[in-house]
């Protein structure tokens, strides 16, 4: 592995269970030899939460102005709200999403002037923050404004599956309307992108799932297959991208076919989300991809009803933080290889087994 990188973590709604597991992560000392976190929110909301968790050991913090001022070892805390702050554990309240706004904004600053490395964002009320003027439905939304990309993409990473999706956080009566061959070819070039750059795949496997039960079952039960989703594959085959599909969702899910793919993209939120949580919900990860930064979060929601309770489980806010290094890593490795800094090895070129490259 190369630098220690330095770990943006975004506190999230700070009456949810983000302080929690973010926490916990840190918990084991050796997390510090890892990264150097810095924590965008309130030391005194992080007390609040440490005092809440039951045997803990003592967590050195570090409180800072700037991530300029991080110290190695530590859990540095920069405190962005005001002193005046305070918690409703469970509650979603006009204070929480202005404090969750408040340290969003704080952190991509600082990514931007490179004072940290990578983004992991805790989870937000998306509702509350939309009623308090956010003007986003959600974190990539916000986060393809900030850093002008017209079209980022969704990932679910887990150790056995990545599963991305055509239309994001839009009601499912607006989802048939939304897609567009146009559209899912420029997710599939996005993945292909991804899955090569962040993911170290040379020649990634892209499934594309169907719309309609049954992929519409010759017509029968819809056409977007035929008209929208096949074009769409067809395209993306013609400039090299290995898509193949449509496939009907149930079956590919139920019957593991997912497996003999690097990825898969879905065409709607709970489409792709549904079966990703339920294979893989302890350790998942939400990768926003297309992005010039990395940013990753944990693939669960604030958790209101376990707020405050010493109940989160920390392992996808800690998988979050693994594979925003290991991102990261992989983009400086592929870039040297790019512009011929690096040769390439065995191991970087890959090797074929049971018809899938993988990386070793």
């Amino acid at each position: 592995m190369g630098k220690k990188l330095v770990v943006g973590i975004t506190q999230g709604d700070g009456n949810g269970i983000g302080y929690e597991v973010i926490i916990k992560s840190f918990a084991d000392e050796r997390m510090l030899d890892m990264c150097t976190p810095v924590v965008y929110g309130s030391s005194k909301i992080f007390g609040f939460y440490r005092k809440q968790i039951h045997n803990l050991e003592q967590i050195n913090t570090n409180v800072i102005t700037s991530a300029k001022d991080v110290h190695q070892k530590r859990v540095n805390i920069v405190n962005c709200l005001p002193d005046s702050v305070f918690v409703e554990p469970g509650q979603a309240t006009p204070e929480s999403a202005k404090s969750a706004m408040a340290s969003l904004k704080c952190a991509v600053e600082d990514i931007r002037n490179g004072y940290i490395d990578v983004l992991v964002t805790a989870p937000i009320n998306k509702r509350a923050m939309v009623n308090e003027g956010f003007g986003y439905t959600g974190h990539t939304e916000y986060l393809e404004h900030e850093f002008g990309v017209e079209e980022g993409l969704m990932i679910m990473v887990s150790d056995q599956l990545k599963v991305a999706v055509a239309t994001g956080h839009i009601p499912l009566k607006n989802v048939p309307e939304s897609l567009s061959t146009d559209l899912i070819l420029k997710k599939l070039r996005i993945m292909k992108s991804s899955l090569q750059r962040d993911f170290g795949i040379v020649a990634p496997k892209i499934a594309v799932l169907g719309l309609n039960p049954h992929c519409g079952d010759g017509g029968l039960l819809g056409d977007e297959e035929q008209s929208v989703i096949l074009p769409a594959v067809k395209a993306a085959n013609d400039e090299g991208i290995l898509a193949f599909g449509p496939y009907s969702p149930d079956g590919f899910f139920s019957l593991g076919n997912y497996s003999r793919f690097d990825a898969t993209l879905a065409m709607y939120h709970d489409q792709g989300l549904i079966p990703f949580k339920a294979l893989a919900f302890e350790r998942g990860v939400n990768y926003t991809a297309g992005l010039p930064i990395v940013r990753t979060s944990p693939d669960h929601g604030t958790a209101y009803d376990m707020a405050g309770r010493d109940m989160a489980d920390p392992r996808s806010m800690m998988s979050s933080i693994y594979t925003a290094i290991d991102i990261y890593h992989n983009r400086e490795k592929y870039d040297a290889l790019q512009a011929g800094k690096m040769p390439v090895t065995h191991e970087q070129a890959g090797r074929q087994d049971k018809g899938k490259p993988v990386i070793e």
